[in-house]
């Protein structure tokens, strides 16, 4: 399923120039998907659509519906387990670096449970986050783009 968001994002750079579901399945089923991981992702992507249409994320300097300094957001047993340490501990970090803000990180929360089994790998949470913003028509700036599509395979801890 995660090629297949990978092609999607790649291809249709912004969420509204992306096809209807049925067309981009068409086309997905032309460029040789597996019709199984087609109707995964596409039932995802419907998911995140319904997800992004039903969220308003506060513009720049708006305080309305924010939660307060003090909130702590509790992931539940089957959050943690779906989720896993890397991915809980990552979404922390866009937390904290600003990036992502409640009602996103909620989305996220909610695609990830979506994906088929778990723990969900981190690479894979970071395709799920750029969908997110790819959704809302967002783009994440350099350099969490940049974290968000490096390997880290290959990094060497200073």
């Amino acid at each position: 399923m995660f090629e297949v968001l990978v092609f999607v994002y790649e291809n249709y750079w912004r969420g509204d120039a992306c096809p209807e579901l049925q067309q981009l399945g068409r086309r997905l089923s032309a460029h040789g998907f597996e019709p199984e991981e087609i109707q995964q992702a596409l039932a995802w992507l419907d998911g995140l659509n319904f997800a992004a249409r039903c969220t308003h994320l506060p513009e720049p300097g708006e305080t309305a519906c924010l939660p307060s300094t003090g909130s702590l957001r509790v992931y539940s047993v089957a959050e943690q387990d779906h989720l896993g340490a890397p991915c809980l501990g990552f979404i922390s970090f866009l937390e904290s670096a600003g990036v992502m803000p409640p009602a996103m990180r909620e989305i996220v929360i909610d695609r990830a449970m979506a994906a088929p089994g778990g723990p969900v790998p981190l690479d894979d949470l970071k395709i799920i986050v750029l969908m997110v913003y790819w959704s809302m028509g967002q783009e994440p700036d350099a350099l969490i783009l940049d974290e968000l599509c490096d390997d880290t395979a290959g990094r060497l801890p200073h």
